[in-house]
């Protein structure tokens, strides 16, 4: 039953993206790939890095602001709602090369995936999840060549690190009292990809790109897992250990994005990308314990997502030489199937509205500021009847606001 129990709801993360590696991109609907390059680029297109004139570093922050609320099914006067603390992505990114030369080289530090969810351990979905905080930081040094004047490519080494905490209760085996085993799993993890791309100039107006980026498997290797609040008999039956060792496993999907940007006039650029993530690479979530929790050896639970579209554009006008306003909207369609809705990530198919501006400080310095306000569709939770599927059932409502900053300094 206990075993039962942790399949139920155990979940690491459903790959929460955070779409935040450039403040211009952001409030431009978070195009990039086929936009005119910046020390961004190392993450949007490598392929681009080599048409830079001159070296570049950004660094750039966001404060992301999010709540979800959940409704159940049977009992829809009742509201629970997520107390998430602030969300703080960031970006850093290097592009240097010697001048007149064809080279581009390029370090990025960025956080492509990230999240933290605080149910509390009083709501009605406590056995499903209590609290996650996930983060993956993708390290990538990255080379670009200028084959012409006008097309060059790219391509990155990406090195990923990150952290894992999921905390749950178990389903109680007496009711009087009510006693909640309380689970929590902490573990850091690591993963490999690269990241590819094109850039085309074909005349002074027109731009377009296409970039790749890999799948990346993270894998907890030592994790650990424990247990409190065990009731006696549970202890001395041996049923559940105080703390174990565990494994896990979770792909961070590939994404192929075709991107273009023209110059209207002098004064006004419009740029969109599409792409396409390949979320069907997360079929299900496992977890393989150091001894048996529960007499089992292993926890899983299908995910079972699909590979989704998201359609990005936006544009930049020059208000002045020194300052240019910015806006954008992008549509992410989500990779979560009717029936697989989890605590950690009720996605649902979102709409992001973004707006922004750019200010040149002197020749050397630029600061760029953008909001980002997401609106996930309200989307219910349906019960398949399969008994490895114990997700809460009822409806989910998400929004986040996101502001953010960005710096660069050219030499």
């Amino acid at each position: 039953m206990l075993a039962a129990a942790l399949v139920s709801g155990s979940a690491w993360a459903s790959g929460y993206q955070v779409l935040l590696q450039s403040n211009r991109s952001t409030a431009m609907g978070n195009i990039g790939v086929g936009l005119r390059p910046d020390p961004s680029s190392i993450n949007f297109n490598p392929g681009a890095l080599a048409m830079m004139r001159q070296n570049g570093i950004q660094i750039g922050a966001n404060l992301i602001y999010a709540n979800i609320a959940y409704r159940p099914a049977d009992n829809p006067d009742e509201i629970y709602r997520t107390d998430n603390p602030t969300g703080t992505p960031f970006h850093a990114f290097a592009a240097f090369g010697p001048a007149d030369s064809k080279l581009k080289f390029g370090l990025g530090v960025y956080t492509p995936y990230g999240s933290t969810v605080n149910w509390g351990n009083e709501w009605i979905g406590r056995t499903s999840l209590t609290q996650l905080s996930l983060s993956a930081i993708f390290i990538q040094p990255t080379i670009s060549y200028k084959i012409s004047d006008k097309v060059s490519i790219g391509a990155g080494f990406i090195y990923s690190i990150g952290s894992v905490n999921l905390q749950r209760d178990l389903e109680p085996l007496s009711y009087e009292p009510r006693q909640y085993i309380h689970a929590e799993l902490d573990g850091r993890a690591s993963g490999i990809g690269y990241n590819v791309g094109i850039f085309f100039a074909p005349t002074d107006k027109l731009t377009v790109g296409v970039n790749y980026r890999s799948r990346v498997n993270m894998e907890v290797s030592d994790g650990e897992a424990t247990f409190s609040n065990r009731p006696a008999f549970i202890v001395n039956a041996g049923l559940v250990p105080e703390s174990t060792s565990f494994t896990a496993e979770l792909p961070l999907p590939s994404y192929l994005t075709i991107g273009a940007a023209y110059q209207v006039t002098d004064k006004l650029m419009f740029g969109l990308d599409v792409s396409r993530a390949g979320w069907s690479a997360y079929e299900r979530l496992r977890f393989n314990y150091g001894e048996p929790v529960g007499g089992q050896s292993f926890t899983e639970a299908p995910r079972n997502y699909e590979d989704a579209w998201t359609f990005k554009f936006g544009g930049e006008y020059s208000v002045a030489e020194t300052f240019k306003l910015r806006a954008g909207a992008y549509y992410d369609q989500t990779p979560v199937q009717e029936g697989y809705l989890t605590a950690e990530t009720p996605d649902a198919n979102t709409v992001g509205l973004t707006a922004g501006f750019g200010l040149a400080l002197s020749d050397r310095f630029n600061i760029d500021g953008s909001f980002l306000y997401i609106n996930k569709e309200q989307r219910t939770n349906v019960d398949l009847q399969d008994p490895a599927i114990d997700n809460p059932v009822g409806t989910y409502k998400s929004i986040a606001v996101i502001p953010g900053l960005s710096l660069t300094y050219k030499f």
